[in-house]
């Protein structure tokens, strides 16, 4: 029985260093969606905050969880000893317990407000002449719209990677076009809500160049784990130019292949979900349209990550790799559904949900070959 005991001990013990253990690893700065390395205004506020509600919890802790040990030890019950003396209580005591607490609300409460307000106001918004973005939430999948440079009755759609200027505040509309999600890119601000019908705002900025990792972090459905998309922060320069070619049309090809699979995308109804231009009109009213229900692909294959997903560099850097773009493609096309389970492609697109329609690896391979000129 004492050997039986002594195991428990050992094992229960492996398991407390094990979590103890995992729950450091989580802390560390090197991990892409650390909310430690932080990388811009905001979230460094939210991360100073962080450390002073941690210390301040630290320090009430460690006071009351030592006045309980020695209340425990010095108060317990000892052998052949009677009922102890009855009191009323203790009014300066109470008093004291009662207000300690109220001010150390307080003081977490002033950091917290001020937080909160740096957070929702931001120090360029839109009326002032900074850069304005919509990201529509959906299952699952981002979608991001600028305003045209070149006429502001426009705006350019993009799916998945959502580009910004370093060092200039960045505004989001956000909203979601079937159930609640979250916008959370956690080097460079807090978690929003995306909720259908009811815009919510937040803002950005990067300080440093670079690709950031961004997540939905509010449950879902089934891919919710899989809603994920890029930050790539770049000088204003590039950022300008980058939206500049993404407002211009892809190139037509000549390409017998190419040719063969935009009649496909075309006859097996491809184009009903998916735009292939990036230019959409605002409303008459200036209002934005709801637009398709798949994410728009011009200019998919110069995307980093395909579906949000896949991978297009070998080696983790922006320098996109055509053979793998044209590898993730043919995966996705291939099977959706064991890609990004239960997504709504897999579930209503004709080719995926009819056998008689469904796509050969030749119309595949075509399709590919006519998304791969869309750059």
């Amino acid at each position: 029985m004492r050997t039986s005991n002594l195991r428990s001990k050992r094992l229960l013990g492996l398991i407390l260093f094990g979590v103890f253990a995992a729950l450091l690893s989580a802390c560390t700065t090197s991990n892409p969606q650390s909310t430690f390395d932080t990388q811009g205004p905001v979230a460094r506020d939210m991360a100073v905050l962080f450390f002073v509600i941690l210390w301040v919890g630290t320090a009430v802790f460690i006071l009351v969880g030592s006045v309980i040990i020695y209340s425990v030890f010095r108060y317990r019950r000892r052998a052949n000893q009677g009922d102890p003396v009855q009191v009323h209580g203790n009014t300066k005591l109470e008093i004291i317990w009662t207000v300690v607490p109220a001010l150390i609300l307080i003081i977490v409460a002033v950091p917290t407000i001020n937080s909160v307000f740096f957070a929702a106001n931001s120090p360029r918004p839109a009326i002032q002449g900074g850069l304005e973005v919509d990201v529509i939430g959906h299952q699952w999948w981002f979608e991001f719209r600028y305003e045209n440079p070149d006429n502001a009755q426009e705006q350019i759609v993009f799916a998945n990677e959502l580009h910004i200027p370093v060092g200039e505040p960045v505004n989001f509309r956000l909203d979601s076009v079937d159930v609640i999600h979250s916008f959370w890119v956690p080097k460079l601000a807090g978690k929003v809500d995306m909720v259908p019908n009811n815009d919510n705002s937040m803002w950005m900025q990067a300080d440093v160049a670079g690709e950031f990792f961004g997540q939905c972090a509010e449950f879902c459905g089934v891919s919710h784990a899989n809603m994920k998309f890029k930050v790539i922060a770049e000088s204003r320069a590039d950022f300008d130019a980058w939206l500049a070619r993404q407002a211009a049309s892809a190139p037509e090809s000549a390409d017998p292949l190419a040719v063969e699979g935009k009649e496909l995308f075309r006859s097996a109804g491809c184009q009903g979900c998916h735009a292939t231009k990036s230019i959409m009109n605002l409303g008459d009213d200036g209002k934005r349209l709801r637009g398709r229900v798949g994410p728009n692909l011009a200019h998919v294959s110069s995307r980093g990550y395909v579906v949000g997903l896949l991978k297009s560099s070998d080696d983790g850097t922006y320098v996109v790799s055509d053979a793998l773009v044209q590898q993730n493609l043919k995966t996705w096309l291939m099977d959706p559904d064991a890609v990004k389970p239960a997504n709504i492609m897999a579930r209503r697109a004709a080719a995926y949900t009819n056998p008689d329609k469904a796509l050969s690896e030749g119309q595949v391979d075509a399709l590919v070959a006519y998304l791969m000129t869309l750059k």
